[in-house]
């Protein structure tokens, strides 16, 4: 596992958007992540393609359309790997609280 290129690809808002686009709905097509974008296509497959060398994107063809998959394996094995070691109760617990308070402030 090469926890760099997760950690370059992940450090990017706009890949983490990508993934979330991926996550809200598995299996799109490049028009369909270019949507409600600003970027270019040009400019997600470039996302796409540094997502996908970390593992992170996998792509399936359908025909004459590929389509990207999230691929949620490596995220668990960072947090296998950097938060395993710490309480998850307690990290859950201070998660909780957060999004309680963000909530409030609007």
């Amino acid at each position: 596992m090469d926890f760099d290129a997760v950690f370059k690809a992940l450090a990017d808002p706009t890949r983490r958007r990508l993934l979330d686009a991926l996550h809200s709905h598995d299996g799109q097509r490049l028009h369909e992540l270019c949507a409600g974008t600003d970027l270019t296509r040009q400019a997600v497959t470039k996302h796409l393609a540094i997502l996908e060398a970390a593992n992170l994107v996998v792509t399936t063809r359908a025909g004459r359309e590929k389509l990207h998959h999230l691929n949620p394996a490596p995220l668990n094995d960072i947090t296998n790997r950097w938060l395993g070691k710490y309480d998850r109760q307690q990290l859950n617990a201070l998660a909780t609280l957060k999004k309680a308070l963000e909530d409030n402030d609007e």
